[in-house]
């Protein structure tokens, strides 16, 4: 409302007083149910899957469990609410010793697969944002130099980026080409001991502040996908944040220009020769990404446990209505069954049994159950479901790029479609006919 310009100062300092007052605290203004800021007790486990875990997956979950109840709730809505990320919390992060997850040796934990996606879950259960951020820099970035680098690049980077002193970030994607991520038209061109790189990426997770880029280009001379390992202070490479995402604000994405940056020869990743080297990676990873959805869902459905039973309505606690019950019910039967294809996959993988298309219908699937889960605990928690303090409609909002990233929902089914058929059907009919000509 405008004030008019006659009006006395002091009834405009008062008036701009009134409007300007900071908000409520949560607690204060709705002092019926607790918020996320004070973690509710994981209550999710009612098939007891916790039998199935070993001492180490135990002490690695209840480590992980007390850091980010501690440490990560008490401001994961704030720094949501900026878009900006918790750079102190870093340390601590790297004092869980996850960095690294299955890579064996250089000061990483040799963690078995199962062990590893555990303790995700448990991060995401309470912030999706800092488990994204451990994944794109332990399980794309960290792994593809684990798998494709040479010995002296393993030795060089690993043990620093293992206790995140530094911070790396994986670069594949770009503004032309996404699912079709195997027609990136990066170039990377030899030149007297190194490379020249031109060209673009977008969507790339921790990318405003990594210490080290691994970017994927293609070879001007081959035309085959190659890696390289990029400082951040490398001349010509500039990184901007996407601003405005709906979902995992915490994390810094952005976009990354490449003008004839230079990488010498030592930096080139040997390993990686074609786009198919980089399915090494995606299969651990997206064997970790599918247990992002799962720890989502769990601190979901122990947010809404707590929140029924504190909020009354009618004179009775909201846990006490059948409509109610019967939602929360839902939602546990979808926990319990997104664990156990969770924990199946795990197991292929660790069999050497797993294929591409297991695990893209492990993460499409669980992604989607995942979703599903969100949407019923919006409702659950009526109007208090649309504020980030108690949790679900934060989650609702960063389960959408899970739900898009390491292969969309649709691109994932296609993925196990080949899988269990034998035919890919990832192109129109019309331009694979026209592509044999």
């Amino acid at each position: 409302m405008a004030i008019p310009k006659n009006q006395d100062e002091d009834e405009q300092n008062a008036r701009s007083s009134y409007f300007n007052l900071p908000p409520l605290d949560v607690s204060v203004a709705f002092p019926q149910a607790t918020p996320a800021s004070t973690f509710p007790p994981s209550v999710s486990d009612y098939f007891q899957f916790s039998d199935l875990l070993t001492a180490e997956d135990h002490a690695i979950r209840m480590r992980v469990r007390q850091c980010m109840e501690k440490e990560i709730a008490p401001i994961m809505a704030e720094y949501w609410e900026k878009a900006k990320f918790p750079f102190h919390v870093i340390p601590k992060l790297g004092a869980l010793g996850i960095a690294g997850g299955t890579i064996k040796g250089y000061g990483c934990p040799g963690l078995s697969v199962t062990t590893s996606a555990v303790a995700i879950a448990e991060v995401a259960r309470v912030d999706a944002s800092c488990s994204t951020f451990i994944l794109v820099h332990s399980s794309l970035a960290m792994l593809t130099i684990a798998l494709c680098g040479s010995e002296e690049q393993k030795q060089k980077y690993l043990p620093s980026l293992a206790k995140f002193s530094t911070v790396a970030c994986w670069a594949l994607t770009e503004p032309d080409y996404g699912s079709d991520a195997s027609s990136l038209q990066t170039t990377a061109t030899k030149v007297e001991g190194g490379w020249i790189l031109e060209g673009q990426k977008r969507w790339i997770g921790n990318s405003t502040f990594a210490d080290l880029l691994v970017i994927f280009a293609r070879n001007t001379a081959t035309d085959q996908i190659n890696g390289y390992i990029v400082k951040k202070d490398a001349p010509g490479l500039t990184v901007t944040k996407i601003e405005n995402k709906i979902g995992l604000r915490i994390v810094q994405n952005g976009d990354i220009v490449m003008k004839r940056v230079f990488v010498p020869d030592e930096d080139r990743l040997p390993g990686v020769n074609s786009f198919q080297d980089t399915n090494k990676v995606l299969a651990v990873s997206r064997v970790m990404v599918a247990w992002q959805p799962i720890g989502i869902s769990m601190g979901v459905y122990d947010m809404c446990h707590r929140y029924l039973k504190e909020r009354k309505q009618f004179g009775a606690p909201l846990a006490a209505f059948q409509i109610n019950q019967q939602k929360l019910v839902h939602m546990l039967g979808n926990v319990q069954a997104m664990v156990l294809v969770g924990w199946r996959i795990c197991k292929l993988y660790e069999k050497g049994t797993m294929t591409s298309g297991h695990a893209s219908l492990a993460k499409s699937w669980i992604s989607l159950k995942a979703r599903e889960t969100a949407a019923i605990g919006r409702e659950l928690l009526g109007g208090n479901g649309i504020l980030s303090d108690f949790l679900v409609a934060k989650a609702m909002g960063d389960l959408e790029p899970i739900y898009t990233y390491e292969g969309t929902y649709d691109i994932n089914s296609l993925v196990t479609g080949r899988d269990i058929t034998g035919l890919a059907s990832f192109k129109p009919a019309m331009l694979s006919k026209r592509s044999r000509l």
